[in-house]
């Protein structure tokens, strides 16, 4: 992070609120021409501080807001059943978020599904077929109070 000055901070704040602004529009917010902004922006990708610009869908009007963490164990903690477990996860698309996390649990999920029945069928039919997996604790949100993506610097 060094090599940032205060306007490359800048610039990633506002593209953290909002990164489909033009290039016109950003350097107004910087005080800067287009054109430096537009190598710096390019600089801030190729260095890795920008991985993605994505869209942020709203599940609820896709009819998946029922949101669950799932805390898993483990069968053994080896690296083959580790490999095997992340290998199988990557593939369920109900999954939109997997942590491999310290404590009482080996792994976190962030799960979105229709209902509790639709979350039912996925813990039985596609965590219940992830032979790596001991044990499963589910955690029900019941509002969700902040979710961003920014990061504090």
């Amino acid at each position: 992070m060094n090599d940032l000055d205060a306007t490359d901070l800048l610039l990633l704040k506002i593209l953290c609120d909002n990164s489909n602004q033009t290039v016109k529009e950003l350097a107004a917010q910087v005080n800067l021409s287009p054109s430096p902004v537009f190598e710096r922006v390019k600089r801030l990708e190729n260095n890795g501080y920008i991985k993605k610009y994505i869209a942020i869908l709203d599940a609820e009007k896709f009819n998946q807001g029922f949101i669950v963490f799932c805390n898993i164990k483990l069968k053994q903690h080896d690296r083959k059943i580790g490999n095997h477990f992340v290998a199988d996860i990557l593939k369920i698309d109900e999954v939109v978020e997997c942590y491999n996390v310290s404590g009482d649990y080996d792994f976190i999920l962030k799960v979105y599904a229709k209902d509790m029945k639709h979350y039912q069928d996925f813990v039985f039919n596609k965590l219940g077929s992830v032979d790596s997996i001991g044990s499963t604790h589910s955690t029900f949100v019941m509002a969700e109070i902040k979710n961003t993506h920014n990061i504090s610097f």
